[in-house]
């Protein structure tokens, strides 16, 4: 009988750093370096791509590049999108030790899945050198998986499905149908989709929220109501098979899951 095998798990805002701050800021600081302004409302809406291809992206937003023209005098190319993914690196760097606290129920949560025989995986929009710290801080504090893939070197990152694929042939796993992929973004849940295996996104702690733990806690019970209906509702319109509210609904989903395949 085919049941879940594997828990893929994102990193930022699913598995640690609450909110996913740390490339917020740093995108933020490195095109203000350059003159240009983004918010971070604009760069949450492209997480979960490699970092290098969301800077493509917010270089490509209308306002962005208008105001590159009017500052510099040409229209932005290639080496300057590189000039800010260096910059970005740079900030990036002082701020990824400190925003590698998991997520509160995600260490127990693995434990108890790992508990159940399920391995667990993980893809991510940082790049190899970036992971080596966010694994090593995250470790420390009691968070680690059995198998941490990049986009380096590969063909691409998400939402194609190479870092999934990558995970099942290091982890020993058959077929994407045994395999759930959990994300906070919606490139996350697109990844899930491309690759065949169970998209399930998170809703408490993610970009799509873009709130600390204290602004949640204080929020009024009807605005964050409203707040999670509408991320819940962006992440079934992107293909979601599954949305939780935190990473303590996962034993029971995936048990849930596995019911499932076996009425099939």
């Amino acid at each position: 009988m085919r049941k879940i095998e594997c828990v893929i798990m994102d990193w930022a805002g699913t598995a640690v750093d609450y909110g996913c701050f740390a490339p917020v800021a740093a995108f933020v600081e490195c095109f203000k370096a350059m003159g240009l302004n983004v918010s971070p409302a604009e760069t949450r809406a492209h997480m979960g791509l490699t970092k290098l291809e969301e800077i493509r992206a917010l270089f490509a937003i209308g306002h962005v590049s208008d105001e590159f023209a009017a500052k510099y005098g040409r229209a932005y190319n290639e080496d300057d999108v590189q000039q800010c993914y260096r910059g970005f690196q740079e900030a990036l760097s002082t701020k990824l030790d400190d925003y590698s606290t998991p997520i509160p129920g995600v260490v127990e949560t693995m434990a108890a899945l790992r508990a159940d025989g399920l391995k667990v995986g993980s893809t991510t929009g940082y790049t190899q050198a970036m992971m080596d710290v966010v694994t090593a801080a995250a470790r420390r504090q009691g968070y680690a998986v059995d198998c941490c893939v990049t986009a380096d070197g590969l063909p691409a990152g998400r939402p194609k499905p190479y870092m999934i694929y990558q995970n099942m042939c290091r982890l020993g796993v058959d077929s994407p149908r045994s395999v759930v992929k959990f994300g906070d973004t919606i490139a996350d849940i697109r990844e899930g989709r491309n690759a065949g295996a169970w998209s399930v996104g998170v809703i408490m702690g993610s970009n799509e929220m873009a709130l600390t733990p204290d602004e949640a806690v204080a929020m009024d019970s009807a605005e964050l109501k409203k707040r999670m209906d509408d991320v819940r509702y962006r992440m079934y319109a992107a293909g979601a098979d599954y949305v939780v509210d935190d990473a303590t609904a996962l034993p029971a989903l995936i048990e849930s899951i596995n019911m499932r395949m076996a009425g099939e």
